[in-house]
């Protein structure tokens, strides 16, 4: 398979050498106004008194605004109308914002919001998993239930039966570049606001909400992101709104960015959750029947829970065919930051649970685990076409491109996992304080949103008379090379070089109704979409040309920077010029939306998903067993990409996503204490993977396959699938833990020093 060139990200040397913008960055008009929010001290109560007369007299403070100055609903949502801007009567987390200082300077705004006198009532707060079940506080009246075939028959019938329970940490962003905002007034009342936000559309609703104007009079720009990861797909809501409605009283520009303290302690995380599953499986390892349990804490709004629920619910399967089985997902409300996207959507929450189940099955029969996840594939897609009677997930979608089989093979003979495997072994029976770990997971990913309205885009192509092509599309960028990619798709269509074409700043003037930059679907979108108004182009070009030189329009191609005809070849700049003197109209929209999926979310029935993204890791760690101190040693990843579009940055994708997953699964926990209070709210308390934590030796190749779909150019996405494979060192660790005793680990995540070093005493103790 020929991939496509490798080329670099289009602001790569810009990000290197500091001089790319940011919101931040942007030179702002004399007079600009800064903003910073008063945050509650306490997880639930009622507020009785609010003194904020040294608020108002602090140095450079030019307005305070509570909640009753709003001259709006006071909610910024991203659908359920359950998430004021300012806190009315009641608090309902530490860190809700309550009031709003609008001063001279961005200190000045800190500084004096820390001078509230405000008085609040206590009440207890709803902080965990098991205090919300026993409250019933939840965000829908029961839990939502998938299932295929009949666990009740089919379970107490197995042979062999296994029950568990996993703890999953939550996640913070921890984007480079903070949540940050620019609202400048206009003429007529309007708005022009610059954003850090994957959803500028949404930015668009809410601030014409807030100032009851129409969305034509509000504009959203967005160049680019330090980093999203789903954190900026509604978390920026709050910031954009509140500048605008500051600007739009004062008449002066108004700009907010949060500290990062101020990130942690008042934005949405990763959901944590617990996953409880009873399994009956045969000698073989087969599953026969499976019952899932998913108890996400989602925080005290539903934001984007109830989809992220689902996602996990939908992904619990991930690679397997499993005959019976149900999926119950409770969905709980808690005192605590409301719980939003992140890389994977819940996806990885689903995942993780099937994998834990795959592993305790292995260790059960003593098997390797890697026979296990095979005897459970879905059937393998043939060669030369789609499977006869292809299996169904538990919602019912047909699997009818599976290649996990073949992937599975190629990697575990690059990877020298037998050889491998049987070295641990040897090394665990030589060493007694170093212990190490080698495992293999899968990856089973669907690619469109389920939500399936948000499956369509649009662009806007312009060439300019010189042959420079101006393209603009809604997906925003956010250091995942969307710009770049979509850029290549323009330079391929229209048979150009690529420094012909630049992509400007995303922009809902020029493109209307845009889908959040999310569930990976920004370059299917807007690459398809750009290309639909690049073929709209070519077939004006073609049609003049035609007519100037007498020959079938569609004898003419483009290629090399030049336009080829029977009897005439014009570089494409002369092509672009004669079309331009003919009076050819030169820009163009293109649409696109993702074709036969549909989705009901209630009867968790349908096609939720276009295709499915596939890919598989080996990961090898060592663990001490004196402190459970651990190193990732080496992975391996094969990752199926269809027809990339850019292997570099692809590659890129694989490698980061891998570090981020095993972060969540290893790293990164999020603690708050029994008052509700987040206590690991800055790097020096939360710590992320660094550079040193990535594998010593690390191997990523892409899978020679195109996408059976009909996508851009065969490509598929590459956004969230690989973040899955982090998951392969959390098993690694609980295999190293293994061999410090008979018992199954138990391995809780995130599987932290001190999580390992307790399991490794639990195994010792139980083999003594």
């Amino acid at each position: 398979m020929k991939f496509a060139s490798s080329m670099p990200h289009d602001a790569a040397r810009q990000h290197v050498n500091g001089s790319a913008r940011y919101v931040d960055d942007i030179p702002i008009p004399n007079g600009t106004l800064h903003l910073a929010f008063g945050l509650s001290s306490v997880a639930a109560g009622t507020i009785t008194s609010v003194d904020l007369s040294a608020v108002r007299a602090a140095h450079g403070v030019h307005l305070v605004i509570e909640a009753r100055d709003l001259p709006f609903a006071n909610d910024v949502s991203p659908s359920a109308h359950d998430e004021p801007l300012l806190a009315n009567a009641t608090v309902h987390y530490a860190g809700q914002p309550i009031f709003l200082v609008v001063a001279e300077s961005h200190h000045d705004a800190r500084r004096a919001a820390r001078l509230a006198k405000i008085k609040i009532v206590e009440i207890p707060a709803i902080l965990t998993i098991q205090q919300a079940l026993t409250a019933d506080s939840r965000f829908e009246d029961g839990p939502r239930i998938y299932a295929k075939g009949d666990i009740y028959q089919a379970l107490p019938k197995a042979k062999n039966r296994l029950s568990g329970s996993i703890n999953v940490g939550g996640q913070e962003h921890f984007y480079l570049e903070g949540q940050a905002a620019l609202a400048m007034p206009g003429d007529n009342d309007d708005m022009v606001v610059h954003s850090s936000t994957q959803h500028p559309t949404e930015i668009q609703h809410k601030v014409a909400e807030a100032l009851n104007i129409s969305q034509h009079a509000v504009r959203i720009e967005v160049r680019r992101m330090g980093g999203g990861f789903g954190g900026k797909e509604s978390q920026g809501n709050a910031l954009a709104v509140a500048c605008a409605v500051a600007a739009s009283i004062t008449g002066h520009p108004c700009k907010m960015r949060y500290d990062r303290d101020d990130d942690f302690i008042i934005t949405g995380k990763r959901h944590d959750c617990r996953v409880d599953y009873r399994v009956g499986f045969n000698a073989l390892g087969q599953v026969e029947a499976l019952d899932f349990t998913h108890y996400f804490r989602c925080g005290w709004a539903q934001d984007l829970s109830l989809p992220v629920a689902d996602r996990a619910m939908l992904h619990a399967d991930n690679a397997y065919n499993l005959p019976n089985v149900q999926i119950t997902s409770h969905r709980l409300k808690t005192n605590t930051q409301s719980a939003t996207a992140f890389r994977g959507f819940g996806g990885p929450q689903g995942m993780i649970g099937i994998e834990r189940v795959m592993d305790h099955i292995a260790h059960e029969l003593d098997m390797d685990p890697v026979e296990v996840r095979k005897i459970n594939y879905y059937p393998e897609m043939p060669a030369q076409g789609k499977v006869q009677r292809p299996a169904m997930t538990p919602y019912k979608m047909e699997v009818t491109d599976f290649i996990l089989g073949k992937m599975t093979t190629t990697l575990l003979e690059s990877s020298d996992y037998s050889e491998r495997k049987a070295a641990v072994a040897r090394w665990n029976t030589d060493n007694l304080l170093l212990k190490r770990g080698i495992a293999f997971s899968p990856v089973k990913f669907g690619i469109s949103f389920t939500l399936t309205h948000l499956n369509q885009a649009g662009a806007l192509v312009q060439i300019y008379s010189d042959g420079s092509v101006l393209i603009n599309h809604g997906g925003t960028e956010m250091g995942q090379g969307l710009f770049q990619k979509v850029a290549q798709v323009a330079a391929r269509s229209l048979g150009v070089a690529q420094s012909s074409i630049r992509a400007s700043a995303t922009d809902t003037s020029k493109v209307p109704n845009t889908s959040a930059t999310a569930a990976s679907s920004g370059t299917d979108l807007n690459g398809m979409a750009v290309q639909a108004a690049c073929k709209t182009l070519q077939n004006r070009l073609q049609s003049h040309l035609a007519n100037v030189y007498g020959c079938p329009s569609d004898a003419i191609l483009f290629e090399g920077s030049a336009v080829i005809g029977p009897n005439f070849r014009l570089p494409w700049d002369e092509a672009v010029k004669s079309a331009y003197e003919a009076r050819i109209s030169l820009s163009a929209t293109g649409f696109y939306k993702t074709p036969d999926i549909a989705w009901d979310r209630i009867k968790g029935q349908g096609r939720p998903f276009l295709y499915f993204a596939y890919g598989a890791a080996v990961t090898e760690v060592v663990i001490d067993t004196l402190t459970g101190e651990n190193r990732i040693l080496r992975c391996d990843i094969l990752h199926d990409c269809g027809s990339s579009l850019n292997p570099a940055l692809d590659i890129g994708q694989i490698e980061g996503g891998f570090v981020q997953g095993a972060g969540w699964l290893t790293t990164e926990e999020l603690v708050w204490d029994s008052q509700g209070h987040l206590k690991t709210h800055a790097p020096s308390t939360y710590k992320i993977p660094a550079c040193s934590d990535r594998p010593e030796i690390f191997n990523v190749s892409l899978w020679e396959g195109a996408n059976p779909e009909q996508t851009i150019y065969r490509s598929k996405a590459v956004g969230e699938p690989p973040f899955m494979h982090g998951i392969s060192a959390y098993l690694a660790l609980s295999n190293a833990v293994s061999a410090c005793g008979s018992n199954y680990p138990d391995l809780q995540a995130p599987a932290t020093t001190e999580e390992i070093f307790q399991a490794i005493k639990r195994a010792q103790e139980h083999a003594r």
